[in-house]
């Protein structure tokens, strides 16, 4: 057991308990101050009272924890910026969905009427339950990591490093799948573009990574009003599309059926979950957003109607007013509906909009992934060099840039794969984030102060849960074993990385925010005394 685990696991010395009293960490501050907003918007939060004298350790340890939150110059920057209602709404849109591109291949899997049903349903089914559960922690527990800072207090470091592991490698698979959309686009225009392999293909999809990847540099707030831009503008030609549509609509052609050969339910259910998941990435930004206990609730029933809405309606006006058979439906289809609808201009103009849409997806997720480095680094699970903000825009540069590089990597696998494995690495999640879920309200149901609670007893929150979690199970299972050995050899992969961490936590190779852990930890010892670290 290293220095750090034996410190978890005793009682608080009298200068930590000075501390604990008199004082706050980093990490408490942050939460407090998103706290108060509602009630003292604007004002500075109260520099903590003197610490007990430390020595040069815990002064490096503190010196570390100052850095991570951003001191000085930079950190009143980044408090001023915060998030606010509408570019919430619109990263959560981007992280979810970003239109209904991509959507083409549910309609030819299963056909027009099961591909309407899902999008209609599964939103609400699926969507409202994580936005539920999202809603009351990140307004509980608004700091930057989201559901890694859950799993790690309902369960303990291996938990919440666990769960790290496995959205953070699933966003940034699922962020791979991009560029090499935008490039799929594109060759309808420049036919070289869409040869795999090709130069052209290749310097498309390595471009636009980079060039996204520095965009996203500018700041979080640029990023927001970025994606609020870029979902008016990817979204208006799916509202001229469906307003074109309505006198040309047959509803009898939202019931045609698969011609000689069967449905497959499996390429459905991975279509619709990929189009439809990731709910609750925009809380690992919530150290970042104004008053998260009142923009957070807001801003996901806002996300969850929207994107029910952008779904739904185009694939009802482009399967009701043309005759393709769902066999037609490949990637792009859409595009092709929106020319046969209003004309070539709306199909430039809709296959613009995809464009847009995967800058939106990429941007989202980058900023989703990289802020769960940063706060996974401030819980002392990763090296502090991840919590590193760039001067000015107080971005977390270095998390950042270890989230392009691997992203990149990936974008050259193949489409299915990625989307299968980035579904099975989520679900994998989000069981986990469902369990932690339950447990702090078994647990710390009256000790955790939550400013937006789900209204619903423990019997009903679990039933709640078990529906999701069905659909979570269904997706594990028909993975194939491609896949599964993949995201077994990926969670075998973040075991290891987690006990690597502690052995250079532990010999000091590499430098760790200990002072943020371990009074956070303590202070949870205080309410509930866990019987062990790991």
């Amino acid at each position: 057991m290293d220095d750090h685990e034996i410190q978890l696991n005793q009682r608080p010395s009298q200068p930590q308990q000075q501390q604990k009293d008199h004082g706050t960490t980093a990490m408490d501050q942050e939460i407090q101050l998103n706290q108060q907003q509602g009630e003292d918007h604007g004002a500075t939060a109260p520099a903590p009272a003197p610490a007990p004298p430390q020595d040069d350790e815990q002064q490096g340890n503190q010196a570390a924890a100052v850095t991570v939150h951003g001191g000085g110059e930079t950190g009143e920057r980044h408090h001023r910026s915060k998030l606010t209602l509408l570019p919430l709404v619109f990263l959560i849109y981007f992280e979810v969905a970003g239109g209904p591109y991509g959507a083409e291949q549910a309609v030819s899997a299963v056909g027009p009427l099961f591909a309407l049903l899902g999008f209609l349903f599964f939103p609400f089914v699926w969507g409202v339950p994580v936005s539920l559960v999202t809603a009351e922690l990140a307004a509980a527990l608004p700091g930057n990591g989201g559901f890694v800072i859950w799993a790690d207090r309902a369960f303990g470091p291996l938990a919440g490093s666990l769960l790290g592991t496995w959205k953070y490698l699933s966003c940034v698979i699922n962020i791979a799948a991009f560029p090499p959309l935008v490039a799929d686009y594109l060759g309808r225009v420049a036919p070289s573009v869409a040869v795999p392999g090709s130069r052209a293909r290749t310097g498309t999809v390595l471009g636009m990574s980079v060039f996204l990847s520095f965009l996203n540099l500018g700041g979080l707030s640029i990023v927001g009003w970025g994606a609020v831009a870029l979902g008016f503008v990817s979204l208006a030609p799916f509202v001229l599309m469906t307003a074109m549509a309505a006198p040309r609509t047959r509803p009898r052609r939202w019931a045609a059926r698969v011609q000689g050969r069967k449905r497959d339910w499996r390429l459905f259910f991975n279509t619709l979950f990929w189009n439809l998941n990731y709910w609750d990435s925009a809380s690992t930004m919530a150290g970042e957003v104004e008053r998260p206990e009142r923009t957070f609730p807001r801003a996901l029933a806002v996300a969850v109607v929207l994107i029910a809405v952008s779904y739904l309606l185009p694939l009802m006006a482009a399967i009701g007013a043309t005759d393709a058979a769902p066999d037609a439906w490949e990637n792009g289809y859409l595009a092709d509906a929106a020319g046969i609808i209003g004309g070539q201009w709306l199909k430039y103009w809709t296959e613009a909009g995809a464009v847009l849409s995967s800058v939106g997806l990429f941007e989202a997720q980058l900023s989703s992934g990289a802020f769960q480095l940063l706060g996974m680094a401030e819980l002392g699970l990763l090296p502090s060099i991840f919590a590193c903000r760039a001067p000015g825009s107080a971005t977390p540069w270095v998390a950042i840039a270890a989230s392009s590089v691997v992203s990149l990597a990936v974008s050259f696998l193949g489409f299915d794969d990625v989307v299968a494995t980035a579904n099975l690495l989520y679900s994998l999640g989000t069981l986990l984030e469902f369990a932690a879920f339950l447990w702090l309200r078994v647990r710390e149901n009256t000790s955790l102060k939550r400013p937006y609670r789900i209204p619903l007893p423990l019997p009903a929150l679990t039933a709640m849960c078990l529906v999701p979690s069905a659909f979570l199970a269904y997706v594990i299972a028909v993975a194939g074993w491609r896949v599964s050995a993949v995201a077994a050899t990926l969670t075998a992969l973040g075991v290891g990385w987690h006990g690597a961490m502690r052995v250079c936590r532990s010999r000091k190779w590499l430098r760790f925010n200990t002072a943020v852990t371990t009074n956070h930890h303590l202070q949870l010892q205080d309410v509930h005394p866990p019987a062990g670290r790991v």
